[in-house]
């Protein structure tokens, strides 16, 4: 290939080299996306609890309010996000100390437990497996 025809696809590479980098970086940076990154954390009294899946459960007695701490994925840079409180419920058959259900009604309740590592409680591996 001659000095010329090297230099004339110059621009065409550039062109494809823009392009890529455009799609990158717009596509890594949709704001919707990322913002859901952060897992579902909950705090009652002094424990911090996790969303489990999959689960079924009866709440029962209000217990008062759990916190919802703000989702820190952005390395603060948003530094408006404030926690936020909703009402925890009992799990019927379940100590609080192991799980509750925090909602805005009993109906409405999402069930969140407090354990570490990975292995569940057995007593919602038992309501997991419905027994």
């Amino acid at each position: 290939m001659s000095w010329a025809g090297r230099f004339t696809s110059l621009p065409l590479v550039a062109a494809i080299l823009v392009s890529a980098v455009a799609c990158t970086a717009g596509s890594s940076s949709d704001g919707d996306e990322e913002s859901a990154s952060c897992a579902y954390r909950v705090q009652y009294e002094n424990r911090t609890y996790r969303d489990v899946a999959n689960v079924k459960f009866v709440a029962g007695e209000k217990l008062g309010a759990a916190t919802i701490p703000p989702c820190d994925d952005t390395g603060g840079q948003d530094e408006a996000e404030v926690e936020a409180t909703e009402t925890a419920y009992e799990v019927d058959g379940i100590s609080p100390e192991v799980a509750i259900a925090v909602g805005d009604t009993p109906d409405e309740a999402k069930f969140v437990a407090s354990y570490s590592g990975n292995k569940l409680p057995p007593e919602i591996q038992k309501l997991i497996n419905g027994s």
